[in-house]
């Protein structure tokens, strides 16, 4: 954005249709609360199917993107707001829609020289009755975030029936990826105009089980070392590697890149990248880029000004 902070009108795109929901309206309340005061008038959003209709009438400056999941972090809403010329942060519509489908991350990242998990899409009826690669190994929607739908299925245990059931809402493929053992890495990355820029490495320890959706945002969920632990080497691989990830999926604003590197075989692998990563009190962004001397209302207004819209 050209215009002055202090001039423009901002809505703040919240809540919406996916599963990640309330973990959106906790981050929309988030960047709303930080640019009363920034800004000349903050329109918070409820996002629904008449989102464009709203916006019409409204006439923000700029929309602030605080939506997660399907829907808003998949092409969908950014395909909304470049048809209303509303120049918006985040990533754009083909990044978006790009990262939502974890397969087709993998085959770009591969093809960019980043290392990721092997494993592929299967049938989740074919899951849910035999072990399609051999234990321990992760099951994941391929088209889902927030560590929703996830399951861990460790040596000796039956296939994971859940994911057969009629009630499964997350798509007729999983993906299905080998455990790596060790630590749970993530790396923020700020597209700026000399390119994309590293903030640092936080090492992410579960309370308890593995890193799900309650150990992510439930309070005390889990412990962030921040910097991370490392090997200076293993360190800078996973600064520059969640780089080239954003600039080889073709990110814009903010996005995380997730790890896990086994530190008995030193192995390192991307599992994949956020384009609207959270914003709440327990997220790893904010934390990140309070560490490098960036408060959460700077951050919020970082994403403002970084907004923009193809035309």
């Amino acid at each position: 954005m050209t215009r002055p902070l202090a001039e423009l009108h901002v809505a703040v795109l919240m809540g919406g249709l996916s599963s990640e929901r309330e973990v959106s309206l906790s981050s929309g309340k988030g960047c709303a609360d930080a640019l009363e005061g920034q800004v000349a008038r903050v329109s918070r959003v409820d996002a629904g199917r008449d989102l464009a209709q709203v916006l019409a009438e409204l006439k923000p400056d700029v929309v602030l993107n605080a939506l997660h999941g399907e829907w808003g972090e998949d092409g969908c809403v950014q395909g909304i707001l470049e048809t209303l010329q509303i120049p918006y942060s985040h990533s754009g519509l083909l990044a978006s829609a790009l990262t939502m489908d974890k397969d087709k991350t993998k085959a770009v990242l591969r093809a960019a020289g980043v290392d990721v998990p092997g494993g592929g899409l299967f049938d989740r009826h074919e899951v849910a009755t035999r072990h399609v690669i051999p234990p321990p190994y992760v099951i994941k929607p391929n088209a889902e975030g927030s560590s929703v739908g996830v399951y861990l299925v460790p040596d000796g245990a039956a296939p994971q029936t859940e994911v057969g059931s009629p009630d499964w809402t997350y798509g007729e493929e999983v993906m299905v990826e080998p455990y790596i053992p060790g630590k749970e890495l993530c790396v923020t990355v700020l597209g700026e105009a000399a390119g994309p820029r590293a903030l640092t490495v936080t090492d992410i320890t579960p309370v308890k089980g593995f890193y799900d959706y309650e150990a992510k945002y439930a309070p005390g969920g889990s412990v962030h070392k921040l910097p991370a632990e490392l090997p200076e080497a293993v360190f800078e691989r996973a600064m520059r590697e969640a780089e080239l990830a954003h600039r080889a999926l073709g990110c814009r604003g903010v996005s995380r890149s997730d790890f896990r590197y086994d530190d008995v075989k030193d192995v390192l692998v991307l599992l994949e990248v956020n384009t609207q990563p959270g914003m709440t009190p327990t997220s790893l962004v904010p934390e990140q880029a309070a560490y490098c001397g960036m408060a959460y209302k700077d951050l919020v207004r970082w994403m403002v000004e970084d907004a923009s819209c193809p035309r």
